[in-house]
C-alpha cells in the first residue's frame, strides 16, 4: 500500500502534485485513466527518492502534457455524424 512507502509529507505532495497536473487536462481532471497514468508517474519520481512538492509535479506535468501531445484523449470520442448532429440538437431544442 503505499501509505506503507512514503511518509505522510510525501504523500500530501503527491496529492497536490496530482490535482495541479490534472488542470491540464483538457477535461479538467475529471478523467479517472489520464488521472491513473499521472499518478503512476508521480509514484515512479517519489520511489526514486525526488519528493520534493515542485518534483514531483514537474512529473505530473510532464505526464498531462504527454498525455495531451499524443493525442490519447480522455473522453470517448464520438462519430463524425454524433459530432454534427448534437449541435443540431441543441439548436432545434432551443428555438422550439
Amino acid at each position: 500500500m503505499i501509505t506503507d512507502t512514503f511518509d505522510s509529507r510525501t504523500i500530501a505532495n503527491m496529492e497536490v502534485a496530482l490535482e495541479r497536473a490534472c488542470l491540464l487536462l483538457p477535461t479538467g481532471g475529471g478523467a479517472h485513466r489520464a488521472r491513473r497514468i499521472i499518478a503512476g508517474k508521480i509514484i515512479e519520481c517519489a520511489a526514486r527518492g525526488e519528493t520534493t512538492l515542485s518534483r514531483l509535479t514537474e512529473a505530473g506535468y510532464a505526464a498531462a502534457m504527454q498525455l495531451n501531445a499524443s493525442g490519447q484523449s480522455v473522453r470517448k470520442k464520438r462519430s463524425p455524424a454524433k459530432r454534427f448532429l448534437t449541435p443540431l440538437n441543441k439548436l432545434a431544442t432551443q428555438s422550439t
